[in-house]
């Protein structure tokens, strides 16, 4: 299963920390899910609050195996840094997609759907439609 082509996932917040203990929280909620490649790029490079185009880049490239890379973000700034790092065509892996899901909810929907070798067309289908996720 090592070669397999993976779609990698990018889980993009203002805060490491929120980063971070979404793709734990994503990755446990998929029973380990360890061969999926995930990496958070959470606040600035300084460790404040923010977001980062360079550890942007450095996550997608980190999680990159040739099947696609989903880039999933917490709010505003966050977008329109990945928007920009898209529109450069050269700063993200080719295949790279902003996925417009709620964070928290579509990373556990990404992670599963990735685990099961599912394109980037699927993954990202099943981290938009964590919308449609009711509580009440």
């Amino acid at each position: 299963m090592s070669d397999e082509k993976l779609v990698g996932i990018v889980l993009v917040s203002h805060s490491a920390q929120v980063a971070a203990s979404v793709a734990e929280l994503a990755k446990g909620l998929a029973g380990g899910a360890t061969a999926v490649p995930v990496a958070p790029a959470g606040g600035t490079e300084g460790g404040g609050l923010g977001t980062s185009a360079e550890l942007i880049a450095a996550a997608a490239a980190s999680v990159d195996r040739g099947a696609g890379v989903a880039v999933l973000t917490d709010l505003g700034s966050a977008v329109l840094t990945v928007k920009a790092l898209l529109a450069e065509g050269d700063e993200l892996p080719p295949h790279s997609r902003l996925v417009d899901c709620p964070f928290v909810e579509g990373a556990v929907a990404a992670v599963v759907t990735a685990a099961t070798g599912a394109d980037l067309d699927a993954v990202a289908a099943a981290a938009a439609e964590a919308y449609s996720y009711r509580k009440v």
